[in-house]
């Protein structure tokens, strides 16, 4: 089956699953949940994440080396939770 959604409504995840089930036949939902578990490839986004990441906790080693050789400051820990 094919079929065409408009909505112009903003729906949560649950409100949009209630749709689903109110709207969608048993056979179209069973398509629908085989479609939505297959897993996806691992997208470079993701891969960017973890070079990023990776960066960024060795930056953060490379300040904590400098704080304990006293070549840099380092801020208050209330400075940083206040920032949160």
């Amino acid at each position: 089956m094919e079929a065409t959604l408009n909505l112009n409504l903003p729906l949560s995840v649950n409100e949009l699953a209630n749709f689903i089930r109110e709207k969608l036949p048993t056979k179209d939902r069973l398509k629908l949940v085989q479609l939505l578990t297959i897993e996806m490839p691992e997208s470079n986004e993701d891969e960017v994440s973890k070079q990023q990441l990776i960066a960024e906790v060795k930056q953060a080693v490379r300040e904590v080396n400098l704080v304990k050789q006293g070549k840099l400051v380092a801020r208050p820990v209330k400075e940083l939770l206040d920032e949160l």
